[in-house]
């Protein structure tokens, strides 16, 4: 018998409030960070630092991921189309997922240039434009994250965001470190093994963050949410349910999950006594944002 019934509910739960104050905090990040990075990349053309350059190279995809968190924010309330059926909601999952790989990528950068110096002759480095310049970047980083722990931290898009900052914080610290035990002792090697670990820490962060995303994006369940146990409980829980079959949950975004199954009733069970019961166990006691249930 085919589907005769079918039973849909939406349940929104305010999530996405949260990320659309991040807006206006991450275009003033994204200011601050594109303006200071041009003040890092002559300070460290001037002083011949690469973890200086290292550093102004992590602000370039900083500022390109603050740019492209506030362009997602906008599209992301835009309403669906004919062809985008949800929008551009997903836009932001989008861009947290690009933001990591080009965290990848200014990581490898990072490494292949701090080999060429170890394997070239020294090179004098000025150590003091690279400290103040260093201590100046600090500075502006830690203004830019203060602001952006303040927009929240629900949306991916802005935990992507503050993953690059303190990047760029970890970035100018060694630069500082770098820059002092070059005055002290003269060891200029320091400058490319700082810059190293610092690469090691951006792909730390970035494997979480593409991890998240796409796993978002290749349509998987929230991890707190069991297919096998969310059967069992509905079975337990109304006994005339005979089967649920085709059970499909997936994240639309960080904040919005939906969930499709076939239910067989048994003789004796009315529908449309049972099929409101279920949707409210499933909407209230595992928030998902929408349920689609088919009766076979």
């Amino acid at each position: 018998m085919g589907s005769h019934h079918h039973h849909d509910h939406k349940h929104g739960h305010g999530h996405n409030c949260h990320g659309n104050a991040g807006q206006k905090p991450i275009a003033i990040a994204a200011i601050l960070t594109g303006l200071f990075m041009i003040v890092e990349i002559w300070g460290g053309l001037v002083s011949g630092s690469l973890a200086l350059l290292a550093d102004a190279g992590h602000m370039l995809t900083d500022f390109a991921a603050l740019s492209l968190a506030w362009l997602a924010f906008g599209l992301a309330k835009r309403p669906p189309t004919g062809s985008l059926n949800f929008g551009f909601k997903r836009f932001p999952v989008l861009a947290a997922f690009v933001n990591g790989l080009t965290l990848f990528l200014i990581a490898g950068w990072i490494v292949k240039e701090a080999f060429h110096r170890f394997s070239h002759d020294a090179h004098d480095i000025l150590t003091g434009p690279m400290l103040g310049v260093a201590i100046a970047g600090l500075l502006v980083n830690m203004l830019v994250f203060y602001i952006l722990r303040r927009a929240g931290t629900d949306s991916l898009n802005v935990r992507g965001a503050i993953l690059h900052v303190m990047g760029d914080m970890l970035g100018s610290a060694a630069a500082i470190v770098a820059a002092l035990v070059i005055m002290k002792t003269g060891y200029t090697p320091i400058d490319p093994m700082l810059s190293i670990l610092v690469a090691l820490l951006i792909l730390y962060s970035a494997y979480h963050l593409v991890r998240a995303s796409a796993h978002i994006l290749l349509q998987g369940a929230p991890d707190h949410l069991d297919r096998a146990h969310i059967n069992d409980k509905l079975r337990n829980s109304f006994s005339g349910i005979a089967s649920i079959e085709n059970m499909r949950i997936w994240s639309l975004t960080e904040n919005e999950t939906y969930l499709s199954a076939t239910v067989t009733l048994t003789e004796s069970e009315n529908w449309s006594e049972l099929g409101p019961k279920i949707q409210k166990m499933l909407l209230h006691d595992y928030e998902i944002s929408q349920v689609n249930l088919s009766l076979k």
